[in-house]
């Protein structure tokens, strides 16, 4: 059983996603999430991990020196003896002790098909406004390795949605949300199945 720790800074949608398919999905019997690290008190995704009786600890980055926050979180994850880290709507740059040890082991979905309508500031509705302003007739979810950089570590799984022309950004954002659900749990599954 692969212990997993995931990181959110709103909603948790995710988060949850990834918390049911564990209890009675394609995770069953091969992963659980062990703890939950929001760099916001007010998250959405920690009542969500208390709901399930997992650990949820919120670090309050506004509050923190950069490298008290780095270090806590750091330790969190370590106490929890996690084998993998899942970035579930985390906004927050990964301390780079944390990329260098957990290397190929962090896993982060993004709300468009990489490599496109990724980087610094490409995030959530961000990037929906971004992707209906190039007229873009296709986006989607990828999920992929965090790396030192935002968004260009290598992609584990993606899938595509349609973009209509009518289409507003909330319109685009709602039907990759739903994918984004479908695709996370399966790429853990990829990834721990290649971790044996």
């Amino acid at each position: 059983m692969k212990k997993l720790a995931v990181l959110v800074s709103g909603g948790g949608s995710n988060l949850q996603s990834i918390i049911d398919e564990t209890k009675n999905g394609i995770l069953k019997d091969i992963a659980e999430v062990v703890i939950v690290i929001s760099n916001n008190p007010l998250a959405y995704g920690l009542k969500r991990a208390e709901n399930s009786n997992i650990k949820a600890v919120a670090l309050d980055y506004k509050n923190m020196e950069r490298k008290d926050y780095d270090a806590k979180m750091y330790n969190l994850i370590r106490e929890s003896e996690v084998d993998l880290i899942c970035l579930a709507g985390y906004l927050k740059k990964i301390p780079e002790k944390i990329v260098s040890e957990y290397k190929s082991r962090i896993l982060n979905i993004h709300p468009a098909l990489l490599p496109k309508f990724g980087g610094k500031g490409m995030y959530g509705h961000f990037v929906h406004e971004a992707v209906v302003k190039a007229k873009e007739k296709k986006s989607g979810a990828t999920v992929h390795f965090a790396d030192e950089n935002y968004d260009t570590g290598s992609i584990i799984i993606q899938k595509e949605v349609p973009v209509y022309e009518t289409d507003s950004a909330d319109d685009v954002a709602k039907r990759v949300l739903v994918v984004e659900h479908e695709i996370f749990p399966k790429a853990i599954k990829k990834v721990i199945e290649n971790l044996k």
